[in-house]
């Protein structure tokens, strides 16, 4: 029997709740009576339910997010409904806003607004003494980084093996860009450094080669930045992959000459542009030297070895289909390995609800509040781009289509793209589930039949391109152009067949 279960469901396997082991990192004398369980989101509610409820626990405390709220809300139904007497606490981002409007937290006992880091040992403890809090909804009190106990002892080895490690060096952001909840930051604070790397030595020590800094300034401090990656520098092996958060328009030359030590395959940035129209930008606060930005994003491209993730974000107030065309089609030429095509979402909490009624902004009532349409965008057309955003994940993201793809972006990248996503959608009907053998035919079927390019051309991009992708499965037109090379009479053969023929006669 475990007292205390901390559970969440996350979105895949391979995920892993930073959060949940700092929760049980710092429960103090209760650590030994707690436990964390982690589903995913594919499971079904009822067989979740049943898993926690067979260790009897007094206590179950659920991390909340943007893309696990109506699972949870499902579990939470359930667990109520047979054992009313389990004591229900929430948490995360998706619970610590505007709750009054949620079910969840109806059906729930407690919700923890905020960082509850310390404040969830405090709640059960007073708990178990049977000492209820009278309020409902508790406000996280907020502490300094030296008072928690950090959480990385707890990845265990099958975590190690076979998740995703996230890890942070600092807490919070500056930067106020009203999409985001760090928007609601005071500042950035950083853990004391000797002590994080002297944790991330005994994860590296077990084996743990994945490691991904959730920090949203990585760079923020480029002293800081600079003696961990020369800490995983020193181990350097050929599995070691590091993921870091950069603000795109500071990257001063000290921090230039450490990525270049980094060799293939070590490194991924994840870059957030976000718009490059100056006026959006002013809208929500994002402050960004677009010059600087696409300076340094080329530089990184052309002269280290990091693989760039670099973001768009369709939707934003102030924002139409041609601005956005146009800093796609920009960021396009800089050429950053994957772009997150990302819809606007509006995370509860954040400031970007000041927007919503003079730009008229309408977003889905249901998760993930996807932006619908705006005063310059309406619904048909923000549909279209959803589309746009899926199709280019499933396409050019996929990287199985590297050479075909120049063949559609050509001169104009968003318009040969939207162009191809709206044919796809035509003949499908589908955004998912489009198996690769078929995305090939389709792609030599919208390049030679739509997009005039000749058979010859389009089948030999394709080629190479199924060739490198290692699929087992030969699309049809390939088998045909197969089968027509081998019936062509070669020139000895026809020479040979001819000379025959002068014998015959």
């Amino acid at each position: 029997m475990t007292s205390i279960i901390l559970a969440t469901l996350n979105a895949r396997y391979f995920h892993s709740s930073l959060g949940l082991r700092y929760l049980l990192a710092n429960m103090g004398e209760l650590q030994p009576d707690t436990a964390i369980r982690e589903f995913i989101i594919d499971a079904r509610p009822i067989d979740v339910a049943e898993k926690l409820l067979q260790e009897r626990p007094r206590i179950i405390g659920l991390s909340v997010y943007i893309w696990n709220i109506e699972q949870t809300t499902q579990l939470v139904a359930l667990l109520k409904q047979v054992s009313p007497e389990t004591i229900i606490v929430l948490g995360g981002p998706e619970v610590s806003f505007e709750h009054e409007q949620q079910t969840v937290v109806e059906l729930a006992d407690y919700v923890i607004c905020g960082t509850a880091d310390l404040e969830f040992a405090e709640l059960c403890r007073e708990l178990l003494a049977d000492r209820p809090p009278l309020r409902k909804v508790i406000n996280a009190i907020p502490f300094k980084l030296s008072e928690l106990t950090l959480p990385y002892r707890l990845y265990n080895d099958e975590d190690i093996a076979n998740r995703l490690i996230y890890v942070e060096a600092s807490r919070g952001c500056p930067f106020k860009c009203e999409f985001c909840l760090s928007a609601l930051d005071k500042s950035a604070r950083a853990f004391d450094q000797q002590l994080f790397l002297d944790e991330m030595k005994i994860l590296y020590d077990r084996g743990a080669r994945h490691f991904k800094f959730i920090d949203r300034t990585f760079n923020l401090k480029i002293k800081d930045s600079i003696r961990i990656m020369e800490f995983f520098l020193e181990r350097m092996s050929d599995d070691l992959f590091l993921h870091f958060e950069l603000i795109p328009d500071h990257l001063p030359e000290a921090l230039k000459e450490m990525m270049q030590r980094f060799p293939e395959g070590a490194l991924q940035f994840e870059i957030g542009i976000q718009s490059f129209n100056p006026e959006v930008q002013a809208l929500i606060s994002r402050k960004q030297d677009n010059e600087k930005s696409a300076e340094n994003l080329g530089w990184i491209r052309n002269h280290s070895n990091a693989h760039i993730h670099a973001d768009l974000i369709i939707g934003l107030p102030g924002e139409d289909v041609a601005s956005f065309a146009q800093g796609f089609n920009r960021l396009v030429a800089l050429n950053p390995h994957e772009i997150q095509v990302g819809i606007l979402k509006r995370l509860r909490g954040t400031p970007l609800v000041r927007h919503t009624a003079e730009y008229q902004m309408r977003y889905n009532p249901n998760p993930p509040y996807n932006i619908l349409s705006t005063s310059r965008i309406d619904f048909l057309t923000m549909q279209r781009l959803n589309r746009f955003a899926r199709y280019w994940e499933m396409i050019s993201n996929s990287g199985r289509f590297k050479k075909t793809m120049v063949l559609v972006l050509a001169d104009n990248p968003f318009e040969g793209f939207i162009q191809l996503s709206d044919w796809l959608f035509a003949e499908t009907g589908q955004t998912h589930r489009l198996a690769l053998k078929r995305l090939f035919e389709l792609l030599h079927r919208y390049l030679t039949q739509t997009a005039g390019i000749s058979n010859e051309e389009a089948t030999g991009m394709l080629r190479r391109d199924h060739q490198a992708s290692g699929l087992s499965s030969v699309p049809a037109f390939l088998i045909e152009q197969q089968s027509q090379q081998q019936r062509k009479p070669t020139k000895r053969s026809l020479e040979s067949r001819q000379a025959r023929h002068r014998e015959a006669s």
